[in-house]
Order: structure tokens, then C-alpha cells, then sequence
């Protein structure tokens, strides 16, 4: 059992399990209905993205410096006590079912979802 981090709207893969939209904002211009059908998540959980903020200064970053202080504010977001029980929960859950959790973004390097994945390898989640 694993957990995927993978980009929203990708084309899913074959046990994949419940797909988990870790952003802040639904896809724009795609009915309610259609987010599961249309590859993008069969459940939204914002609690797991940056904050509107954080996530602007994460999509301005254009050197290493400005990165590295996004990434540090992200997870200084996600080491909140109700945040840390989530992922807490996500990598205890990845020991016995597979599900994914992910973004939009097309470059995974330069996304949240790459500290994510940190961060949820550092709970001890399975990782596929």
C-alpha cells in the first residue's frame, strides 16, 4: 500500500485509489461533478496546500534563495499541531491503503508537493 503524489488532472494509474487534491483553489472552469471523472481529485483537502500567501510567494520564487524561504514557510505551516496529525493520519493510513494526494503544478521541483512528499516520508509513509 502506497501513497502517490502525482500532478491533478494527470492521467491516473492503475491502483491509485482515492486521489486527494492537496490545493487551495478547484480547478477553474471544471464542474463540481466532473473533478473525479476528469482525473483532477474525488476529494478536495486544501488543509494540505500552502496558505493563499505562502503559495503566491512559492509561484514567485525565480532563484534558490526565494524557494528555499517558501519552502521553509510552507513547512512551518504543515509543523502546526492540527497540520502534523493530518500527515500523522495520511502516513499511517498508506500502511494499509493506496491513495495519491497532489497539485496542478506541471514541474513536481518546484511545487508544494515536493515538500509533501518530504514530509510525509518523514512520517513514515509508503511512497509509490
Amino acid at each position: 500500500m502506497v501513497i502517490r503524489v502525482v500532478r491533478l488532472g494527470s492521467q491516473r494509474v492503475k491502483d491509485e485509489g482515492t486521489r486527494i487534491g492537496t490545493v487551495r483553489r478547484p480547478p477553474r472552469g471544471v464542474p463540481k461533478a466532473a473533478f473525479a471523472s476528469q482525473n483532477w481529485y474525488d476529494v478536495w483537502f486544501p488543509n494540505l496546500a500552502p496558505s493563499v500567501e505562502t503559495m503566491k510567494s512559492g509561484q514567485a520564487a525565480t532563484t534558490p534563495r526565494e524557494w528555499l524561504a517558501f519552502l521553509k514557510k510552507y513547512r512551518a505551516e504543515m509543523a502546526t499541531p492540527a497540520n502534523s496529525r493530518t500527515l500523522d493520519v495520511l502516513a499511517t493510513l498508506s500502511q494499509h491503503a493506496n491513495f495519491s494526494v497532489g497539485c496542478y503544478c506541471e514541474d513536481e521541483s518546484h511545487c508544494h508537493r515536493a515538500i509533501l512528499r518530504a514530509l510525509l516520508a518523514e512520517k513514515g509513509a509508503q511512497l509509490g
